[in-house]
């Protein structure tokens, strides 16, 4: 009779036992989220009981709201959208008509039907429509231009109340910081309003027609089609005239500029009035000589002439010249004017186009190593 050892039967160790567990749990887990999904999807899509939701009571506006909506609601009558016109002819059946060569903003300057706007809005065209706030279109007969500065004043003919005029301001007292307020049609969105604050002043930047000086820089957004249209403070009093940007792209950064409104208001009513600007004069020829200026880092522009009998003359301003033993005396060098400093004869010029005739303005000369300040008495340039 033989006899055997006890009998072992293979069983799973405990590693095994987990992994099947883990398997199982993870099946089940996948069935769940199979099941889940079909539910899901079948589900009800529509509800018969649907109604609208209860409306939470929003209560007052804030004062800040309230005055923006009320800023906007009383100059947007003033605000208008301006289409330059091109008149086009088919060399063919030698029919005439008109296409839009641009757009841009602009305002109403009083009753009787005159519109700013910039001079390079309408520069392209051949005529220009102008679309009042009731969306009424008008066509519009320029009345002048001052291509120093960029404005151009345009004339409607409309009933009479029909017009609202936008408010004046002033902008010799303005301060970096103030609210500021831009109404115009970018991108040919009429009455848009944008919101920020004057980011610089006394600015110099130049346009397709001139150089401003003494421009308002702000942070409104100010897009294509926003040229010529109002820049307001928080009164809602006209400030300047929206006119660039600094942008590579062609939309807003942050930086634009506006003409601002003292300039404006002595401009416009000579465009009404004769249809140009009536320069001012100083009667002087002046040079840069680059050379001394380089070698001695001298500022300013020489004078060469003085037109005797002119502003200059009457004020004492001296030409280069003759002394008592024929020696050659050196002229003034204009330095600034109303301490606007002059850098190069065009510095003087276009310093020249914010002034009028009578307007007495303070020339910073240097003679003979002295600065001094001297008093002119503008006039009208003469008749060539």
């Amino acid at each position: 009779m033989s006899t055997s050892g006890p009998r072992h039967y293979p069983t799973d160790s405990p590693g095994t036992s987990r992994i099947n567990v883990w398997l199982v749990v993870l099946l089940l887990g996948l069935t769940g989220i199979m099941i889940y999904r079909q539910a899901f999807w079948h589900s009800p899509l529509f509800s018969t009981n649907a109604e609208s939701r209860t409306v939470t009571p929003r209560g007052d506006l804030a004062a800040d709201e309230l005055s923006t909506i009320e800023l906007f609601e009383q100059v947007s009558p003033a605000v208008v959208h301006v289409t330059s016109v091109a008149i086009l002819q088919n060399a063919f059946t030698m029919d005439i008509r008109e296409m839009p060569a641009g757009t841009g903003s602009g305002f109403v300057w009083n009753t009787e039907g005159h519109i700013v706007t910039n001079l390079h809005v309408i520069r392209d065209g051949q005529g220009a429509v102008v679309t009042l706030a009731d969306n009424s279109n008008h066509s519009a007969r320029l009345v002048g231009y001052d291509a120093a500065n960029d404005i151009a004043v345009l004339k409607i003919d409309v009933p009479p109340g029909t017009l609202t005029p936008i408010a004046i301001g002033e902008s010799s007292n303005l301060k970096v910081g103030q609210k500021v307020f831009a109404i115009g049609s970018p991108f040919e969105f009429d009455h848009t309003l944008t919101t920020g604050i004057i980011g610089g002043l006394n600015r110099t930047f130049g346009t397709a027609t001139g150089t401003i000086h003494h421009a308002i820089q702000t942070d409104a957004a100010i897009n294509p089609g926003n040229s010529g249209g109002p820049l307001l403070d928080s009164a809602g009093r006209l400030i300047g005239v929206n006119t660039a940007i600094v942008s590579e792209s062609g939309g807003s950064h942050g930086i634009g500029f506006a003409i601002p409104v003292d300039l404006v208001n002595v401009a416009v009513p000579d465009l009404i009035r004769t249809g140009s600007i009536s320069r001012p004069w100083l009667g002087v020829v002046v040079r840069e000589d680059f050379a001394v200026r380089q070698k001695k880092q001298l500022p300013g522009v020489f004078v060469q002439q003085v037109v005797p009998g002119g502003p200059a003359d009457k004020a004492g301003i001296l030409p280069i010249r003759r002394g008592e033993n024929l020696e050659t005396l050196a002229g003034d060098q204009i330095l600034a004017i109303n301490e606007d400093p002059i850098r190069t004869a065009r510095d003087l010029l276009d310093l020249l186009t914010q002034y009028r005739a009578g307007d007495s303005i303070s020339v910073t000369i240097l003679r003979n190593g002295e600065k001094r300040d001297i008093s002119v008495m503008l006039e009208a340039m003469p008749e060539p």
